[in-house]
This record gives C-alpha cells, structure tokens and sequence, in this order.
C-alpha cells in the first residue's frame, strides 16, 4: 500500500485554493446609491402644501432664512462650503444680545422649572401660555431627574466641571440664545434669537447650569 506523502508546500497550496474558492462564493457588498440632488425650492412647496395653519402653528415656521437653508441644502447630501460654515457662525455669534442689566445668571430653581417644561407655541397653545425649554427631552442635567434624552450630550455637573468664569458664563449665553454661534447647523433650537424664552428664563436656565448650589452641580440641592 502506497503511503501519500504531504508536504509543507502542498498543504500551502490546498489552504490558498480553499481560501480562494470561499472568497469567490461570498457575495459582493451592495453598491451604495449616491444620494440624489434635491430640489429645494420644490420640497418647500410640498411641505407647505401639506401642512395647515391650526392656533399658534402657522405656515412661517416654514419660511427659511438664509442660515437655515444652506443647513437644509447640507443636510440633504449636498457639502457646505467652509466659508459659509464660519459666516454662519459669526453672523449669529454677532447677533446674540447680552442680558440688559449686564447680570447673566438668575434663580437655578426657575431654570429647573423651564427645563422641565415642554409646553409653548405649540397648535394646542395659548398666546398666554408660559414657553418652556423642554431641555430634559435631550440633555441629562440633575442626578435625581431620570427621564432624559440623549440627543445632546449630558450637562450633568456642567458648572463643577467647567467653572463658572466670565469666559464660559458668556459662552454658555452665546449657546443657549443662538446654537449656529458655535455650531453651524446645531440640532438644538435657538431659545434667544428665535424669541423661544425670554430674557429671564435664558437667566434662570444659565443659573441651572453654572450655580454651585444647583441641583445640576449640587446632588444634596432640592429643585
């Protein structure tokens, strides 16, 4: 009986061709669509066509300014040049107004209650109703609030981390009056520039935010 002798380079041979053969059996990866061009000017018209003024919710809302449709254009596949990027930027960082009085922060307690508050300009609104900031739907902020979201990052701890210096108190107004004054096209809505909350309620939030003694730096604080 003839004995098969198998070789190093034999085996080689055997695992290159069964290798092969298994490449070969696998499927190709899907071939990507590119994304199509929109037509902006036509998807506006679609979205006011199917949309209906109810209360407070009229057909402005969507009416763009300039800023919002170049995020829209981007948003849609096309790229945003650098240079518009940055006027986006600085146009609203040179449009955010500093409190009246000078006094940034007001009482943690009221920011707590604009946080948590959702309601406001909304078709089931009044124009009596309070506006809130709804700042809870996307942002963790205290340890003892659990029903959160995560579309923002966390804020917990935002002041005992950062400090509370002229620098980051004037930051944090610039954020929250107008988001494109540091982020170009920014998910989170302009409560300043778009008259969402008022002077106070920026205050109170801003509290919130950088007071040592509030409960989103203190875990001992009782809203």
């Amino acid at each position: 009986m003839r004995k098969i002798r198998t070789t190093w380079p034999g085996l080689a041979a055997l695992g290159l061709l069964v290798a092969a053969n298994a490449t070969a059996q696998q499927p190709a990866p899907p071939i990507q669509p590119a994304k199509a061009a929109v037509d902006h000017e036509a998807l506006v018209a679609e979205l006011k066509g199917s949309f209906v003024e109810r209360g407070l919710a009229k057909l402005d809302r969507i009416d763009q300014s300039p800023m919002q449709r170049a995020c829209s254009i981007a948003e849609a596949g096309g790229e945003m040049p650098a240079e518009t990027a940055m006027k986006i930027t600085q146009d609203a960082a040179a449009n955010v107004k500093p409190p009246a009085d000078g006094n940034y922060i007001g009482d943690w307690r009221q920011g707590e209650k604009v946080a948590q508050n959702g309601r406001g300009l909304q078709f089931s609104d009044t124009a009596k109703t309070i506006n809130g900031g709804n700042c809870y739907a996307c942002h963790q902020m205290t340890k003892s609030e659990i029903s959160y979201g995560n579309i923002g990052p966390s804020l917990y701890q935002y002041g005992k981390l950062r400090g509370n210096g002229q620098d980051m108190v004037s930051y944090t107004w610039a954020k929250i009056y107008d988001s494109h004054a540091t982020m170009p096209c920014s998910n989170m809505p302009r409560f300043g520039a778009a008259g969402i909350l008022t002077e106070q309620q920026l205050k109170d939030v801003m509290a919130l935010l950088l007071d040592p003694q509030s409960a989103v730096n203190d875990d001992q604080a009782k809203p």
